[in-house]
């Protein structure tokens, strides 16, 4: 087992290209926060969805990450590689589920997601400490969408009722 793999291997097998979010894992530099980036351009393009098949496309995602994280992991021996970071597109994609469309939004949700994934306070660690393999890996990742998206909710609430 090795500890990081090559471009080439990444690039020649489509599940450590998904796992690595395209190749963004590669990065020496915060992979996480670039695979979050992946995972704007992703929303982008699934903002013309409606929400049902937003929420769908985001649930199936979530599943095959399950396999796409944890197949990486195992081949790396490592619980929860950085530059393994579909775990981070799709929390992001959690993260914007319900909230508005527009730029401040996306910004708003790109710092809350990466706040909460990279401090990752009760119970988001509890999540990362005690649940291994893909679904942990993934899990820890929604679980820090959840305030993200929360906080975006409460945001919006307080902006209808000042303009009521």
């Amino acid at each position: 087992m090795q500890k990081q793999l090559s471009a080439r291997q990444v690039f020649s097998n489509p599940i450590h290209l998904l796992a690595y979010g395209f190749g963004s894992g590669l990065s020496p530099k915060a992979p996480g926060t670039i695979g979050t980036l992946v995972g704007v351009l992703i929303y982008l393009l699934l903002m013309p969805v409606p929400r049902w098949a937003y929420l769908l496309i985001t649930l199936l995602l979530f599943l095959a990450g399950i396999y796409i994280c944890g197949y990486s992991a195992r081949k790396l021996g490592m619980e929860d590689p950085g530059a393994v970071n579909w775990d981070e597109v799709v929390g992001f994609l959690a993260t914007m589920a319900f909230a508005p469309h527009g730029w401040p939004w996306v910004v708003l949700g790109f710092a809350l997601f990466r706040f909460f994934d990279i401090l990752k306070p009760w119970p988001i660690r509890w999540f990362d400490r005690n649940l291994h393999g893909g679904l942990g890996i993934m899990l820890d990742d929604v679980v820090a969408a959840v305030p993200a998206a929360l906080i975006i909710y409460i945001v919006t609430l307080i902006m209808k009722m000042a303009r009521a």
